[in-house]
């Protein structure tokens, strides 16, 4: 009998979904989920159709973490069983948005972090509990949470677990946006869609410009901006957009 996939991977207009199917484990991210989510997210990075992609864990639930029944029997020193598979949603050029409703507990909030947009329904809750296992966050969780949310805020969720709901996410910065559970599928590719009817050159420049300000001085950083913003000058979508803004048109971006 063949397993069901961890990963469906389905093409929605010009967005790529990406759903999390694990239910019977709360969507635990076990090494097997992983291979397939990077061979999913690898597949349509290279759909010159796809424009976006979108990446959610369902109606109630993202994931509760890495799954703990693989963890435990580990010993140091070991493979390094997070880094190959955990990082390729950090190596697609294109916008990955991530649609998060309940909750996003350790692995799944560090995963929420990988993604360039997260979209909060207002049943979402976001927390790294890795302290009460005996380790600590180990795909992101100290790095990425602190330069989203600040010192104070990162300590005192790494040091004692405490949970963001959507409402406090939102404030302090985590997600981009908050919408009603009902609504979170919908909005997450509306913006997919909004994001591949733009010049993709474009996208997946800017995208790596902010990505590279939180990795560089700001001086480096500004010589960075400065020679991919020269290198879009005579692209398809730069001579499209700036021609239609003289004509007063819409743009028609191939």
């Amino acid at each position: 009998m063949t397993e069901a996939p961890m990963v469906l991977a389905e093409r929605r207009g010009r967005a790529g979904l990406l759903t999390l199917n694990r239910p019977q484990a709360r969507n635990a991210l076990s090494d097997r989920l992983m291979e397939e989510l990077g061979t999913a997210l690898l597949a349509f990075d290279a759909d010159p159709d796809v424009g976006a992609l979108v990446l959610t864990g369902g109606p109630d639930r993202f994931a509760a973490g890495a799954d703990i029944r693989e963890m435990a029997p580990r010993r140091y020193p070991m493979e390094d069983f997070i880094g190959r598979r955990w990082e390729t949603v950090t190596r697609i050029r294109k916008p990955v948005i991530a649609a998060v409703a309940g909750p996003a507990l350790g692995g799944g909030c560090e995963l929420a972090m990988m993604c360039d947009i997260v979209i909060a329904a207002d049943t979402a809750r976001f927390g790294q509990p890795e302290i009460g296992l005996g380790v600590i966050p180990g795909a992101g969780g100290t790095q990425r949470l602190a330069r989203a949310v600040g010192k104070a805020v990162a300590m005192d969720m790494v040091l004692t677990g405490r949970q963001l709901d959507a409402a406090e996410a939102e404030r302090l910065g985590l997600v981009a946006r908050v919408v009603p559970a009902e609504r979170l599928l919908a909005e997450a590719l509306a913006i997919a869609e909004r994001i591949a009817l733009l010049p993709p050159d474009a996208v997946a420049i800017a995208k790596d410009a902010v990505n590279r300000s939180f990795e560089t001085t700001l001086a480096e950083g500004l010589r960075y901006e400065r020679a991919l913003f020269l290198s879009l000058f005579g692209t398809a979508g730069q001579r499209e957009g700036m021609a239609a803004f003289l004509d007063k048109r819409p743009p028609r971006f191939r």
